[in-house]
């Protein structure tokens, strides 16, 4: 039976917390994000832009599920974190249009790790890009699932 991960947060919460295969998704897609505290981490402008929607689409899923999606790897990052991940985006040479508009007067920002990405993605029904990662995580997900129960 098909999975509805839009609609089941039993079922999104079991795909993210199946680390095997989250590395897989990770190795199978090649999303690139930024490299921060040794996790993969997307700003809002990013996320918004990889699904093709605007950032308040991104914000007002964030608002109606944000216990889900913090418990995932959401947060909001400031002070002296906040100037950490402005100098790794310098160091990674991330261009601006990548991560949006961050500058030395940002209080705060919004960071996703890729658990946090991938939670959006089974919840966003406006993306035609979303839908596409949503089937390749129910793929990696089933066959994971499948050669765990031959085994």
């Amino acid at each position: 039976m098909a999975k509805d991960l839009t609609t089941c947060q039993v079922d999104r919460q079991n795909i993210l917390n199946n680390e095997l295969a989250i590395t897989e998704l990770r190795k199978q897609t090649g999303i690139q994000g930024v490299v921060f505290e040794e996790r993969l981490r997307f700003t809002k402008a990013m996320v918004a832009t990889y699904f093709d929607v605007d950032e308040r689409t991104i914000e007002r899923y964030v608002s109606d599920n944000i216990d889900e999606i913090s418990s995932n790897g959401y947060e909001i990052v400031k002070g002296a974190r906040l100037k950490a991940f402005i100098k790794c985006i310098a160091e990674q040479d991330v261009p601006d249009i990548n991560v949006g508009n961050i500058s030395s007067r940002t209080s705060q920002i919004a960071l996703f790790d890729f658990r946090a990405f991938l939670n959006v993605a089974m919840l966003l029904v406006e993306s035609k890009n979303a839908k596409v990662l949503r089937q390749i995580i129910l793929d990696i997900f089933n066959a994971i699932s499948i050669v765990d129960e031959f085994y």
